[in-house]
């Protein structure tokens, strides 16, 4: 699968756990650490833990099992690393303390939103 489908199809997990304030940093010209990050937020340590293991159960359905975790023992930022697709799982706080997006910001973003809501 092509990064930026997985990361899209990782974003559609996180949705149906209610994460929020989705975006693909696209690193493939400004980084060699990953070809995309994928950061959202979440309002509760139990929403952070519930979209992470969210992600790992779907992919591993899959057969894609993570490389790398962290952050399961204080649950404000869990890391997941997928190889070409890092995912970041944030609690509001703290994803405004590290401010990713700030630190990668010549990195192309792409937002994505729950068009279910829009009903």
């Amino acid at each position: 699968m092509e990064s930026i489908n997985f990361a899209k199809a990782i974003a559609e997990i996180i949705l149906s756990k209610k994460g929020s304030d989705i975006k693909i940093l696209d690193l493939s010209a400004v980084s060699s650490i990953a070809d995309f990050f994928l950061i959202c937020s979440a309002d509760s340590d139990v929403q952070v833990r519930a979209i992470a293991d969210e992600i790992d159960k779907q992919l591993r359905k899959n057969g894609i099992k993570c490389y790398y975790k962290e952050g399961y023992d204080s649950l404000n930022w869990v890391l997941l690393d997928y190889f070409d697709v890092v995912v970041h799982i944030f609690r509001k706080e703290a994803r405004q303390f590290y401010n990713l997006e700030k630190l990668w910001g010549d990195a192309p973003v792409t937002i994505i939103e729950d068009t279910a809501d829009n009903n």
